[in-house]
């Protein structure tokens, strides 16, 4: 019987399981969102939620237990800094997975996993009472290639790129060393007079 046995243990060791959860809970919280296995992915939601809420804590307590989880400082001092007010009105569900379809290579489930309400996401609008919204149609779920995905990840980042470059653009500015010339000897002969 394989009772109170919870937890995946994703071909590995318990030292190396525990180093790799360890690097992903960093990851997460640094970058706030990242792709991988869909199987660590939901081992990782728990360990990253639980991190979360001892930030919400804020007591001594809760950051020498979340340094139990987490690899540096600066990740450590994002959970008990911006991660820890950005969540202080949700109880629970910091994170969200989302499939991806299967790696090229050995068919693996892929995923990725992200904190809900990050910075660059805009925040959902609340429904208004008494007005009746229409319903979008139903689309089939379709898994996608990891190509195609590669691809869509890509071309957004091309398109951001661009975005950028259209917004802000560099004006040279051509030097003039006549003038500069025209000066020194204007000095040149006010010395010799």
């Amino acid at each position: 019987m394989r009772h109170l046995k919870a937890g995946r243990k994703l071909n590995r060791t318990s030292a190396h399981r525990k180093a790799l959860f360890r690097n992903m809970v960093t990851a997460l919280i640094r970058r706030e969102r990242i792709r991988t296995t869909l199987a660590k992915a939901k081992e990782l939601r728990g360990k990253v939620e639980r991190t979360i809420t001892l930030g919400k804590k804020g007591t001594l307590h809760a950051r020498r237990n979340a340094m139990k989880l987490v690899a540096d400082k600066d990740s450590l001092k994002k959970i008990f800094g911006p991660l820890a007010e950005r969540y202080a009105s949700r109880p629970g569900g910091y994170t969200r997975v989302i499939k991806l379809g299967h790696r090229l290579g050995d068919d693996a489930p892929m995923a990725f996993i992200e904190l809900v309400d990050r910075e660059g996401e805009a925040a959902p609008k609340a429904p208004v009472k008494g007005k009746k919204q229409a319903k979008a149609p139903a689309k089939k779920a379709t898994a996608e290639k990891s190509g195609d995905a590669k691809k869509k990840v890509a071309d957004t980042a091309k398109k951001k790129d661009e975005g950028e470059k259209k917004k802000a653009p560099t004006k040279e500015k051509k030097e003039t060393k006549a003038p500069a010339k025209k000066k020194e000897e204007k000095k040149g002969k006010d010395e010799k007079k």
